[in-house]
């Protein structure tokens, strides 16, 4: 890849927000291939999974698009994934949003709604919107980059309780702390939205982008 940008699969499974997505990719240096095809993605150096929406309809229409299995060859083949938001979501193994849905599965735990308050009585808004601060952990290479802590914009009523403690590299505050960020190997995922992060998504997409090209 080395003089060429990489090209990043921005997959289109009706979640909206790609045009953004995309754009924000192809400021940090990546070519940005907004594709609803699975066989785009064994084209792609990466793989970028955006989404807001509901978890189920976002599950139904990777499944009818035959994105569920693509994606999961992509992780497999060992090249880097992306999840941002709902694509942070699809990776557990359900979601409590209008029944109990399932995920792709690739990360023990599940999606469940914030509480209407928290453990000390505080009341909190759902959904949790706005700029919140991310704390950074580990050794995972999206890291190595990126300030110990940053600030981005949420957007969601509901938030991953992953089963592996191991597996959270971000952590955020609201009513107590939850996962803002997963990752394992060459998965990295956020709840987050870093397009609408101004600075702070800017340095994330770049570090996402040395990433692919290291």
């Amino acid at each position: 890849m080395a003089g060429a940008s990489p090209r990043i699969a921005v997959l289109d499974y009706g979640a909206g927000n790609l045009r953004s997505v995309a754009k924000a990719v192809e400021r940090s240096g990546g070519q940005a291939d907004v594709c609803s095809d699975a066989s785009a993605l064994r084209l792609a150096d990466a793989v970028v999974l955006p989404g807001v929406g509901a978890f189920a309809d976002a599950a139904r229409s990777l499944a009818a698009k035959g994105l569920d299995e693509a994606v999961k060859e992509t992780i497999a083949s060992g090249r880097p994934y992306l999840g941002l938001c709902l694509g942070l979501q699809l990776l557990f193994e359900d979601s409590h949003e209008h029944g109990i849905v399932p995920g792709l599965g690739l990360f023990p735990g599940r999606i469940r709604r914030f509480p209407e308050e928290s453990a000390e009585g505080e009341k909190l808004l759902v959904p949790h919107i706005g700029w919140n601060r991310v704390r950074w952990s580990g050794d995972h290479p999206m890291l190595h980059s990126l300030p110990s802590e940053d600030i981005y914009y949420f957007v969601h009523s509901y938030r991953a309780e992953p089963a592996d403690p191991a597996h959270v590299v971000g952590t955020t505050e609201y009513g107590a702390p939850f996962a803002a960020a997963v990752a394992r190997e060459n998965v990295f995922a956020v709840q987050f939205h870093p397009e609408k992060s101004q600075g702070a998504g800017r340095r994330l997409l770049d570090a996402f982008l040395a990433w692919v090209t290291s």
